[in-house]
């Protein structure tokens, strides 16, 4: 299982570098749960990882536009990351979700892709009126992504393991088996949870609150945090 830690400047990509992780996330929290970054910061924060390191942007709690978000993705593979993210929060149904991802990753290979396209579903989609996340694996298929994952749209405390059960948790992970696709979670998860989501087979666990200072997202990185997740992490491997 694959560690994914996000960050939001140059100052906390600076301090995870020094740490054994696997995937570095950038995103902006201040626009929603898989925000999108500014180009700008993008580059501040490429300029000082070292090569090797794998990276993924979010572009963003995408709306049902096809062309805008299949634009964002292009956009977003001039940076070069491993992983493009996208949050299907505009998409209502199965079959919206599955042309959404499509385009972008259509745009992805027409640019001679080398980025993983990864559909993100939200645990909480019943707050926000976007697809069921069980439905992931299935719109990862037939849109050509690599990824599917579920997070939580709305960050209020309530963690993926409030939403959902385990037991759903590893019913979409091996819904994503069953068709070669990657399965990845976040969602106010932490150490605690490292075990159980390394027992049912999740490739990617991904962190922010956890390794921030008094588990606040919106709070700076925490070294001892940081150094806990990433031991535990590889413990579990």
């Amino acid at each position: 299982m694959k560690i994914l830690i996000t960050v939001i400047n140059k100052q906390e990509a600076a301090t995870l570098i020094k740490y054994g992780f696997d995937i570095l996330d950038v995103k902006n929290p201040a626009e929603g749960s898989l925000g999108a970054p500014a180009p700008r910061v993008l580059k501040e924060i490429w300029d000082i990882v070292p090569d090797g390191r794998q990276r993924s942007i979010a572009v963003g709690d995408v709306p049902n536009l096809p062309g805008t978000v299949a634009l964002a993705a292009l956009g977003a593979l001039q940076f070069k990351p491993d992983y493009i993210k996208l949050g299907l929060r505009g998409a209502r149904n199965r079959q919206e979700a599955a042309v959404l991802v499509k385009e972008a990753v259509g745009a992805v290979d027409l640019a001679g892709g080398g980025a993983m396209v990864v559909a993100a579903g939200f645990a909480d989609y019943c707050r926000v009126g976007s697809v069921a996340p069980l439905d992931i694996p299935a719109i990862a298929h037939e849109s050509g992504a690599s990824v599917g994952m579920i997070d939580t749209a709305i960050k209020d405390g309530k963690g993926l393991l409030d939403l959902m059960p385990l037991k759903e948790i590893e019913e979409f992970v091996r819904g994503c088996h069953a068709k070669n696709i990657k399965a990845a979670v976040a969602g106010s998860l932490d150490e605690t949870h490292i075990e159980k989501m390394a027992g049912i087979g999740v490739d990617i666990f991904g962190v922010r609150g956890a390794v921030c200072l008094n588990n606040d997202r919106n709070a700076d990185l925490d070294r001892s945090r940081i150094e806990r997740i990433v031991s535990k992490i590889k413990g579990s491997a």
